[in-house]
């Protein structure tokens, strides 16, 4: 094995100007890959990291039943709800958990009546983790003690024509399907340049929500936040086996939009990668194709010394691995260099947060992983797509004559 590999090393530097194009091709087209992964980490963090900031952590713990009536908002009392922050609050990748009161209602003044969702807070929780709470365009955020007291978006704001001290109705439904009415004072208002979920979504503090809506003491739900994206399966595994009879969902099933988005977008690019692979690949089959013909000769003496067809198939084979490897090496290398330069300086996106909803979450800057999110599919590509290009060249040869090989000119 160690006289092929030899042999394969001598063959792929024989010809240095075309070993080091084809080598470059499939390194770059690996950098840029991993650049587009640590930028599309960077964008994950920035846009929907900062999502899910906006509409309530990455992990919801609900009381059992919950999932069944989930598009009637239920308001089911969880059990012991200071426990399951406590054990939240206990693993490593947790930022906050805070209890919350989800209910549906409507906000109504001279300019109509507006279906809202009704959220109950604990401020001072929220505070560190939620942009909704960090993002005030006018008065101020909620503090525990406030009564009669909502913190509404932009959006809604608008559509009713109200601004900080003014007063309105607003109808929820407690529980056992009642409705309970309260005129309430805007006491702040929130920009986060998502107009949609500014104008459905209103915040009072979980002592209003649960004095209006007989949930002494109680909430529905608690709300996680971790470190990062991708943290989520680990952590409710965690909660699971100290946790019994309650329903932990992530934000990929409680926001199912999102998790869509993130997947057609890395599939698109999945695609793209590999026909520029597939094209690099082509290069070294035509690099292994000229070398079976200008080393006819000395094929068909290693055939004459006794190497059998499959060995010399072989010798290609590990040629076309060798490129494959090589072409990996580089590419982590200037994938890892790059992404960690962009990692510290940044790029800056800020005349494109218009654009979008969500791109008008991104802080001004997007700032790239390595890069390495996905870097065992890249490098089995890479490799793979190699070998697959040597294949044609190891057949055609293996196939060669020693007797007529040894008169090729």
């Amino acid at each position: 094995m160690r006289l092929y590999l030899r042999l394969a090393w001598r063959n792929v530097w024989r010809h240095r100007r075309r070993t080091v194009i084809v080598v470059a091709a499939m390194g770059l087209t690996l950098a840029m890959m991993m650049i587009y992964d640590g930028l599309i980490a960077g964008f994950d963090d920035a846009i929907y990291g900062n999502a899910i900031k906006v509409l309530g952590g990455n992990i919801q713990v609900h009381a059992s039943g919950y999932a069944e009536q989930v598009d009637q908002n239920p308001l089911l009392p969880l059990p012991n709800d200071q426990a399951v922050v406590q054990a939240a609050l206990a693993l490593p990748q947790v930022v906050a958990a805070s209890r919350r009161i989800n209910t549906s209602g409507m906000a109504s003044n001279r300019e109509g009546a507006f279906a809202v969702s009704i959220v109950g807070v604990e401020p001072d929780k929220e505070l560190p983790v939620s942009l909704v709470a960090q993002h005030v365009a006018a008065g101020r955020y909620l503090v525990s003690s406030d009564q009669d007291s909502v913190y509404i978006g932009k959006g809604l704001a608008d559509e009713m024509d109200v601004g900080v001290g003014d007063r309105f109705t607003l109808v929820g439904r407690a529980t056992h399907q009642q409705m309970r009415q309260r005129t309430m004072t805007v006491i702040g208002i929130y920009d986060v340049g998502m107009p949609d979920i500014e104008k459905r979504t209103l915040y009072i503090s979980l002592a209003e929500a649960q004095n209006l809506y007989d949930l002494s003491g109680q909430s529905t739900e608690v709300a996680i936040s971790l470190k990062s994206i991708g943290q989520e399966p680990a952590v409710i595994a965690a909660l699971n086996t100290r946790l019994h009879g309650y329903e932990i969902t992530s934000w990929q099933t409680s926001f199912p939009d999102l998790q869509q988005t993130i997947e057609a977008k890395s599939a698109v690019m999945d695609i793209f990668s590999v026909v520029i692979l597939i094209i690099a690949g082509i290069g070294i089959l035509n690099l292994l194709l000229m070398a079976v013909l200008e080393r006819t000769r000395e094929i068909g003496l290693l055939g004459a010394l006794g190497m059998k067809p499959r060995q010399i198939s072989w010798l290609f084979l590990l040629e076309g691995a060798m490129i494959g490897l090589v072409g990996v090496a580089t590419g982590v290398v200037l994938g890892i260099l790059f992404n960690s330069l962009l990692g510290h300086v940044g790029l800056d996106f800020s005349q494109y947060t218009s654009l979008t909803e969500y791109t008008a979450l991104i802080n001004s800057r997007i700032y790239p992983s390595l890069g390495l999110e996905k870097i065992v599919q890249r490098v089995l590509t890479v490799v793979v797509i190699a070998i697959l290009a040597a294949l044609l060249p190891a057949h055609e040869a293996a196939q060669n004559e020693p007797a007529h090989s040894l008169h090729y000119v």
